[in-house]
């Protein structure tokens, strides 16, 4: 309960998904994921669908998942609002990665 009340869907607990709105089943999913607090976790655009505010909430859950449970993120986004939030970055341009250091900056 305490994910789902991070994320926001508290009150959704004993919804079905399709009475869900799009937003709400990107985050219960989260929450189904980081439930059992795997070692790696792999997210794919984990805030497409998302406001700004419900966005950085779900970046710092992940973030508070990798701290306290040694749990490894992995994020593939285009969501360049969440990107400054990183401390490792690898870009992929024309088929080439590149590493940057990311700045692992605080959530606003």
């Amino acid at each position: 309960m305490v994910l789902l009340e991070a994320l926001d869907v508290h009150h959704r607990a004993f919804a079905m998904p399709s009475q869900l709105s799009g937003g709400e089943q990107q985050r219960v999913a989260i929450a189904r994921g980081l439930v059992n607090r795997p070692p790696v976790i792999l997210a794919d655009e984990p805030t497409a669908p998302l406001d700004s505010e419900r966005a950085m909430a779900v970046i710092r859950i992940l973030n508070e998942m990798a701290n306290k449970y040694e749990t490894a993120i992995i994020v593939v986004t285009h969501d360049e609002k969440i990107i400054p939030t990183f401390k490792r970055i690898y870009r992929i341009r024309d088929g080439i990665t590149h590493e940057e250091v990311g700045e692992g900056r605080n959530f606003v």
